[in-house]
C-alpha cells in the first residue's frame, strides 16, 4: 500500500503558488485494510475514506468508464492492482496528472510522478488533455475555463479544443446540471482574470449552449462616443475584471457579467444607442436565474444592477427627492451593505471602458453620503409627531429623508423649498 498526492497540490507546488488542498490517492488496498487502519469510509459512487487523525480524504486507485450523457454517467472500477497510471489517466489534464508519494505523516518524498508530461506542460503554459476519456466528462470544459481565469497566461492546445467543440456539438454541456454550472461559473468568476473563462467558452461554443444571454452580447454594438471600445460584449468583460481586479466579492462580479442583458435585444432601429436596456435586462436576468439556481443574494444584486445602473450613473443631475426615492425602491434603507456593493459594480461599470479605467467616479460618494443622511432620520421620531395623523407617516418621514439628505449635500434651494411646505402635523 502506498499513498500519493495527486493533481493540482503538485501542479502548484511546481508553480511555487500556496497548495490549498491535497488530494490523496492509495495505491494496493481493498476498503477492508482501509478500515482496519482506522479510516472512516464516506464514498458513495467510489471508496473515499477520511484519515483517522487529520479527517483528509484518500481515495482507492481507481478507474473509469462512461455509461450515460452527463456528469453523472460513470461507473468506477477500483482495485489493489489499479497503478498509479491508470488512476492519472482518467484526470483531465496533464498538469493535474502527477503525483508524489507521501509519508504516513504526509510528507512528500521522491520525484514527481509524472507519466503523461505535465511538467513540460506546465513549462510551455499549455492545458492539454491527458487522452480521449476527456470526452466523457463535460465538466472538463468548465473547468478548463475556470483555470484559464486564473492561470491567465496559459492557453489551451488546438486538440484539447478540438475535443471541447466536439463535446459541444455532442450535446454534452446540454446534460449538465444547474447546479454544477453554477458552481464553476461561479468560481471562475472568483479568478483573476474572469473574462479569459467567457473567452473560452465561447471558443468552444459552450457559452452558447450555458449563457446564451451572455453569448448574445458580442457583436452587439454601441456609441462609440461613451463606449470607445465599442462591442456590448468587449465591455461586459472589462467590467467583470475590473470588479476581479478590485477583489469584489462574487454577488458584485456576477452583476457586473450580467447588468447589460438587454442590449442584446435592443430594437435594431435605435442602434447603437440602448435606450431602455435595463428593464430589458430584468426580463433576460430574472429566468437566468431561476434556470441555473442562482443564489439569493447573486440574483437580488444582479436585478437591482440591472435596473438601477444607468440611474446610478446619472445621480449627479439628481436632486434629494430623486435620491430618496432611488434609496425607497433599492430598499437601500434597510440594506445598506447591498447598496454598497451596487455602487462597486456600478462603479465598475463606468470604469470598464477604454480610456477611463482610472477614472473618477464621484456618483458612489455622493450616493454614500446621502445615504448616511438619510439613514440617520429617526422615522419613530417622526411616527410620534404624526401618531393623529398615521395615513401621513410615510410621507412626513419621506421628507424627513429628503431633508436631511439635502443639507447633507448643501442643497439649500431644496431644503427651503420642504420648509415652506404645509406642516406634516
Amino acid at each position: 500500500m502506498k499513498v500519493y498526492v495527486v493533481g493540482g497540490a503538485i501542479r502548484d507546488e511546481l508553480l511555487g503558488v500556496p497548495v490549498q488542498d491535497r488530494d490523496y490517492v492509495v495505491v494496493g488496498a481493498t476498503p477492508e485494510q482501509m478500515i482496519a487502519q482506522g479510516y472512516k469510509p464516506v464514498g458513495k459512487d467510489f471508496p473515499v475514506f477520511l484519515h483517522p487523525r487529520t479527517h483528509d480524504e484518500y481515495a482507492l486507485a481507481r478507474t473509469e468508464r462512461k455509461t450515460a450523457a452527463g456528469y453523472h454517467g460513470f461507473q468506477f472500477f477500483y482495485a489493489p492492482d489499479v497503478t498509479l497510471e491508470e488512476d492519472l489517466a482518467r484526470r483531465d489534464l496533464t498538469i493535474n496528472a502527477m503525483a508524489r508519494e507521501v509519508t504516513p505523516d504526509g510528507q512528500m518524498i521522491g520525484p514527481v510522478v509524472d507519466p503523461y508530461h505535465g511538467q513540460a506542460d506546465l513549462r510551455a503554459q499549455v492545458f492539454r488533455h491527458v487522452s480521449d476519456a476527456f470526452l466523457e466528462d463535460p465538466v472538463r470544459i468548465l473547468r478548463i475555463a475556470r483555470f484559464a481565469a486564473r492561470f491567465t497566461d496559459f492557453t489551451v492546445a488546438p486538440e484539447t479544443m478540438a475535443l471541447m467543440r466536439k463535446m459541444v456539438e455532442a450535446g454534452e454541456v446540454d446534460a449538465l446540471v444547474a447546479e454544477r454550472v453554477w458552481q464553476e461559473v461561479s468560481r471562475g468568476l472568483m479568478e483573476k482574470k474572469p473574462s479569459r473563462m467567457v473567452d473560452v467558452l465561447r471558443e468552444c461554443g459552450a457559452l452558447a449552449r450555458i449563457l446564451p444571454e451572455i453569448d448574445a452580447l458580442f457583436g452587439v454594438p454601441q456609441r462609440a462616443d461613451y463606449h470607445p471600445e465599442v462591442d456590448t460584449g468587449v465591455h461586459v468583460m472589462m467590467v467583470v475584471d475590473h470588479a476581479a481586479v478590485q477583489g469584489y466579492a462574487l454577488p458584485v462580479r456576477f452583476a457586473a457579467l450580467t447588468h447589460d442583458l438587454g442590449k442584446a435585444t435592443t430594437p435594431a432601429d435605435i442602434l447603437p444607442r440602448h435606450i431602455g436596456h435595463e428593464g430589458r435586462s430584468v426580463d433576460l436576468l430574472k429566468p437566468l436565474c431561476e434556470r441555473l439556481r442562482v443564489p439569493n443574494e447573486c440574483r437580488d444584486l444582479a436585478v437591482l444592477v440591472a435596473r438601477e445602473h444607468g440611474n446610478i450613473h446619472r445621480v449627479m443631475e439628481m436632486g434629494a427627492a430623486a435620491l430618496v426615492r432611488m434609496f425607497e425602491r433599492c430598499d437601500a434603507m434597510r440594506k445598506p451593505a447591498r447598496f454598497a456593493e451596487a455602487l462597486q459594480a456600478c462603479e465598475a461599470d463606468a470604469r470598464g471602458r477604454l480610456g477611463f479605467e482610472n477614472r473618477d467616479y464621484p456618483q458612489a460618494e455622493k450616493l454614500r453620503v446621502a445615504l448616511v443622511a438619510a439613514r440617520a432620520v429617526d422615522a419613530g421620531a417622526v411616527a410620534a409627531r404624526c401618531a393623529d395623523k398615521p395615513a401621513q407617516i410615510k410621507e412626513a418621514v419621506q421628507k424627513e429623508r429628503i431633508r436631511a439628505v439635502a443639507v447633507a449635500l448643501g442643497e439649500a434651494g431644496e431644503v427651503g423649498e420642504l420648509d415652506g411646505a404645509e406642516p406634516d402635523r
